[in-house]
């Protein structure tokens, strides 16, 4: 088997674990540092529309992305997922993106 494969085995083993109560020796791995500038860009928006969309405040995303702050294991944790999957944060929070906005557009007859 891959590496990988065996990786993803191994997590799902501990999903089910978790799940089934058992929260020993479960540990969750938030990174230490995150580029927020780098998300954000990705996601091709500005530092307001950044903060508007993912609830966070623009000083926050200012700071974080200027290293006068560096965001709590939380933040990190959020923006991590954004990074990874921002639709489904959109999804979770109830808002569409932008594609998906474009598409859900009536067609004229």
């Amino acid at each position: 088997m891959s590496k990988v494969f065996h990786d993803l085995m191994h997590g799902l083993d501990e999903v089910e674990t978790f799940l089934s109560g058992d929260k020993h020796g479960f540990r969750v791995h938030v990174p230490e540092n995150i580029d927020v500038k780098q998300i954000r860009k990705r996601l091709d928006l500005t530092q307001a529309r950044f903060a508007e969309t993912f609830g966070f405040s623009l000083d926050a995303v200012k700071h974080w992305e200027g290293g006068r702050r560096t965001p709590e294991v939380s933040a990190r944790a959020y923006l991590t997922v954004i990074s990874v999957n921002p639709a489904a944060v959109l999804d979770a929070l109830g808002q569409q993106s932008r594609k998906t906005k474009r598409r859900a557009r009536p067609v004229a007859a």
